[in-house]
């Protein structure tokens, strides 16, 4: 398991007593000062005086200079502990705040009132202005810590602070806001939602939880729908091609979600809300360290009926991480997680399904190890299985009828970081997976001929992978890497990657550049339901699809790091992907390109207010004329070519946080079998949030989403939920 450090430093401040806060006086009680550092993007204080509420929507009101911001590269190991590298202090992950774009927004309109009220409230409760923090320490750019400044890799993050803030729920959501991803939800929540990189395929993006590669299903893909943020402490999205460091499905770019780590004595919340469709939602998490013993805990629960019918929701889950540390050098611990979802299915409004039902069940396990010997060398070892049972009873489809998926993975992740000099580092390491899944049909229609009743698939990887990190210089930071893996089906895929920062100190500039191949191999679904017109002749085997893609960007940070302005290019040339021919035959013959720009703008102008604009735009095309899905020079479906998101987010009086944000998505084509591709509305949404801190122990909060009553779909005929409110209490101890 990989390490983010950070280094201690001598910036802002704050006392335990400058923020009322049980959690607060909790950890200030079991810790020291605490660690101060700066975001590339914009300023970071670890302090000791927050804790387990920022996990939670709405958990807790913080102040703005409690916020730590997304930046470009900020990314900890995908690897799932956070043993640190080089046996300084670790610092404590649930007392980081973000004081930035990722924090609770208020919207434009709300900007007047700002200014009109802050001079009273500040008068009140008189906060000390941001000033410069040394840089923190990224890992996940090259699997182990450089200086955040100087990462090669395009990186944003979206943290626990911002989920409490914004008062966001779901995974899928905290990541609306990050510039280069769509984030498409076929309707209401807790149905396929998938994720776009750059215009790519949702299994073309790897997701990790704690350095667990996690995409599951027939598809390969990753479904956001069912993963809520309880005891997570990050999100951290990688774009561009990242099989070189993460294997198969990076071909995109790579998400990683981090859950806590129990530090400081047991602190415990407990979080009750309602709302409109009939919702209650209720959700506890736990954390702390008992001598030796740490661990994090988050449970919740969903009961919800949509506008549609058919559309009701219910929700279990639970996740956890515990470790063992008899010394500061090993820490040996396992994640697991639980998840139980009960899904009407109503279908589109055009094919509606009263009755069809998914039932989704999954749960995971994952030990894992951390040793480091010796300040220059640490070791990191992953072993996993996970397992997810799907039922489709009453399925509506007339020609399958019920059926019930099975997904088995095994998988051993295994990571080496040698630091040979103080000019090089030389991380190497394997990976293996092992993958079965199977879908029994005991009713589906033998009326075109025999159709099998049992269909499943086996898939075997073993990969190997090297990293050489130089440092000819404290401003220029080069990387090079390789990677080898043989699978069992279609034989071996070697990628690669090259990469590099430069920071400009005189002006706090940073460039930086990469270029890389990425491949994602046949899923299940593919080979199980190949078509072959012609039975008597085998078609060849199906190979990965690849990508080479490259970027180039620039960061420039402003009025000592209050202000961060940044923009990338990207281009992705797609090969070798999985299409059908004018006889139906599935092989590897289709071609595409994306290309864009990704901009990112975030400002703290004054005190307790924080504001972020992203836009995204997207040029994709689909390249090759065998393909019969669409036209050649046709758009890729669902890919909007433009993408604008803006927050604001203020403190009143240190007790009142109210948040705005908003999301303008525009120029999206849907699929039209084989002809051209046609047109589908624009949208926009807006969504307020407000919390009030009663005392350290209660606070009340309330959201509206979808402000404005905007009627839009997503994926066309799946129109999404309506106008929405929502409240609650929080109660901590």
């Amino acid at each position: 398991m990989g390490v983010f450090t950070l280094e201690p430093d001598s910036g802002i401040r704050q006392s335990g007593s400058d923020r009322k806060n049980f959690f607060a006086k909790k950890k200030n009680e079991s810790r020291g000062e605490p660690f101060c550092f700066v975001s590339r993007n914009r300023r970071i204080e670890v302090k000791q005086i927050c804790s387990l509420f920022a996990v939670l929507g709405g958990a807790r009101v913080t102040r703005a200079s409690d916020r730590v911001g997304r930046s470009r590269t900020f990314l900890k190991t995908v690897l799932a502990g956070r043993h640190h590298q080089h046996a300084r202090p670790e610092p404590d992950w649930h007392c980081v705040h973000y004081p930035s774009h990722n924090s609770p927004r208020l919207g434009i309109f709300g900007v007047p009132l700002v200014i009109v009220v802050t001079a009273v409230c500040r008068g009140q409760n008189a906060s000390p202005m941001p000033t410069a923090e040394s840089e923190p320490i990224v890992i996940t750019a090259t699997r182990f810590d450089i200086p955040l400044d100087q990462s090669p890799a395009s990186v944003s993050i979206v943290t626990s602070q911002d989920f409490e803030e914004k008062q966001i729920e779901r995974v899928a959501d905290a990541l609306r806001e990050v510039p280069g991803l769509s984030v498409i939800q076929s309707g209401t929540p807790g149905q396929l939602t998938s994720v776009f990189t750059r215009g790519l395929r949702s299994e073309h993006t790897q997701v990790l939880l704690d350095g667990i590669p996690i995409n599951q299903g027939l598809a390969g893909q990753m479904n956001f729908a069912d993963f809520t943020v309880e005891d997570i402490d990050r999100v951290e999205v990688a774009r561009g091609p990242q099989s070189t460091l993460y294997g198969p499905r990076a071909l995109a770019g790579a998400i990683q979600i981090f859950t806590k780590r129990g530090d400081g004595d047991p602190v415990s919340m407990l979080s009750v809300e309602g709302g409109s469709y009939g919702t209650f939602r209720e959700a506890f998490e736990s954390e702390g360290k008992i001598g030796v013993f740490d661990y994090s805990l988050g449970l919740s629960r969903l009961d919800t009926d949509y506008a549609r019918p058919n559309n009701q929701y219910r929700l279990t889950n639970a996740i956890t991480d515990v470790g063992w540390s008899p010394d500061t050098t090993l820490r040996i611990g396992s994640l697991i997680t639980y998840s139980l979802a009960d899904t009407g299915n109503p279908n589109t409004i055009f094919d509606a399904k009263p009755l069809d039902n998914f039932l989704t069940e999954r749960w995971l396990i994952g030990p894992h190890i951390d040793w480091q010997p010796v300040e220059w060398w640490s070791q990191h070892l992953i072993v996993s299985y996970d397992h997810e049972r799907q039922v489709n009873d009453p399925n509506q489809d007339g020609f399958v009828g019920p059926t019930r998926a099975l997904f088995e993975r095994t998988q051993v992740d295994y990571q080496n970081d040698l630091h040979a000099t103080s000019w090089l580092t030389v991380t190497s390491g394997f990976f293996f997976s092992n993958v079965d899944t199977e879908q029994e049909r005991p009713f589906v229609s033998q009326e075109f001929g025999p159709q099998p009743r049992l269909i499943g698939d086996h898939t075997q990887e073993t990969g190997v992978f090297a990293e050489l990190t130089i440092k000819p210089t404290p401003e220029l930071i080069l990387v090079s890497g390789g990677r080898f893996d043989h699978f069992n089906q279609f034989g071996d895929v070697w990628t690669w990657r090259e990469a590099a920062s430069y920071l400009i100190r005189k002006t706090d500039t940073t460039l930086h550049a990469s270029v890389a191949t990425g491949f994602s191999p046949p899923t299940s679904q593919d080979k199980i339901f190949r078509f072959n017109p012609n039975p008597s002749q085998s078609l060849p085997p199906l190979e990965p699809e690849k990508c080479l893609g490259w970027d180039a960007g620039i960061e420039q940070r402003l009025w000592d790091k209050r202000v961060t302005i940044g923009a990338t290019y990207f281009h992705n040339d797609l090969s070798n992907l999985i299409g059908i021919t004018g006889l139906f035959e599935t092989l590897n013959l289709g071609s595409a390109r994306t290309q864009g720009i990704e901009t990112e703008l975030r400002a703290t102008p004054i005190d307790d207010l924080t504001l972020l604009a992203t836009y995204t735009y997207l040029d994709g095309e689909k390249t090759s004329a065998a393909d019969i899905n669409q036209l050649k020079g046709a758009r890729l479906p669902r890919r909007p070519r433009n993408e604008v998101y803006a927050s604001a987010s203020y403190l009143w009086c240190k007790k009142l946080r109210t948040t705005v944000e908003a999301k303008w998505v525009n120029a999206r084509e849907e699929l039209n079998f084989g002809g051209p591709n046609f047109d589908i509305e624009d949208y926009s949404f807006v969504n307020f949030a407000a919390e009030y801190e009663i005392n350290p122990h209660l606070s009340v909060f309330g959201r509206i989403d979808n402000l404005t009553n905007e009627h839009y779909s997503e994926v066309f005929g799946f129109p999404a939920l309506g106008r929405a409110a929502y409240g609650g209490l929080k109660l901590r101890f």
